[in-house]
């Protein structure tokens, strides 16, 4: 009987992994590659699929990472007029989490970004160049403690289709971009803490 209650278990424990395979299978979205093939409109981030990263040398030992946890950003995308794309997004500085709240606490301080006085950091594009078929070059202007300068997003558009768990079109978009933080006004204890800064942004837009 226990020979029998054993394979009994087995047996369900196999079609219940089988099945949740064929769930993965079924809700993964089909989607379509290339700028040209994404659908045009309005779109809004989607915040539980975004993240923000920084990465900064640290006394030349190592690259220390830390990330946002509050973003929000919108996108305006026609894939046949990729040059007249718009993208706007908000960082909200007192989000930084370096997996350390004394060290995240500091950081939000007076000698860092000084988030009392400047609460956010603010990215709007000026003009868009195409790469190839899923690149493109978003040329604008980041606000950051207090100080407005040009960067470059260099972004991949991973692709887009119907997302069947929120009923939405959503595509796929990945950023970086770096720039030195002294340009912004912010430079406490260089060089032993690096100038540049290398972002990295993930993130999924849904269409309105």
């Amino acid at each position: 009987m226990d020979f029998y209650r054993n394979h009994t278990k087995i047996l369900l424990l196999i079609l219940l992994a089988l099945s949740l395979t064929a769930c993965g299978y079924l809700i993964k979205p089909k989607l379509k590659t290339g700028m040209v093939n994404l659908a045009p409109g309005s779109y809004q981030i989607d915040k539980q699929h975004t993240s923000v990263l920084f990465k900064i040398n640290h006394m030349g030992l190592s690259t220390f990472v830390g990330r946002f946890n509050a973003v929000d950003a919108s996108l305006e995308f026609d894939p046949m007029h990729i040059e007249n794309a718009k993208l706007s997004a908000v960082i909200n500085i007192s989000s930084i989490d370096v997996n350390n709240n004394d060290l995240a606490e500091t950081l939000r301080g007076s000698s860092w970004f000084e988030a009392d006085k400047y609460p956010q950091a603010l990215f709007n594009t000026t003009s868009v160049d195409v790469v190839d078929a899923t690149r493109a070059r978003f040329n604008g202007n980041l606000t950051l403690h207090g100080v407005t300068a040009p960067i470059v997003l260099d972004v991949v558009f991973n692709g887009g289709g119907e997302n069947m768990l929120t009923g939405r079109y959503t595509l796929g978009f990945t950023a970086t971009t770096r720039f030195k933080r002294s340009h912004y006004g912010m430079d406490y204890l260089i060089p032993a803490v690096g100038d540049e800064v290398n972002v990295e942004v993930f993130a999924e837009f849904q269409k309105n």
